[in-house]
């Protein structure tokens, strides 16, 4: 018998935003993960195969948030640094 299972697996990946800062009249960048959703596994003939499958899919998007994510705080920390930078307050 086959065995129908519709799973949906999900990679993770860096989107950059813009905001405008008014207090320092900058535009500062920030770097947030977005999740997109891989597809689906159908029908799967059961056993080893499907096993197989879910596996990798869940590799996949393990990696993914973990590279992802390390964009994410290295890119996050360039961009406080630079608005550090670009806006010094007086003190």
């Amino acid at each position: 018998m086959v065995a129908t299972a519709y799973l949906s697996g999900c990679i993770f990946l860096p989107k950059t935003t813009t905001d405008f800062d008014p207090k320092c009249k900058i535009v500062t960048r920030h770097v947030e993960l977005e999740a997109q959703q891989m597809g689906y596994l159908g029908s799967c003939g059961g056993g080893d195969a499907c096993l197989g499958i879910l596996a990798v899919m869940g590799v996949v998007s393990a990696g993914s948030a973990v590279v992802s994510g390390s964009i994410a705080v290295v890119g996050n920390v360039v961009y406080w640094l630079e608005e550090r930078g670009r806006c010094l307050k007086p003190s």
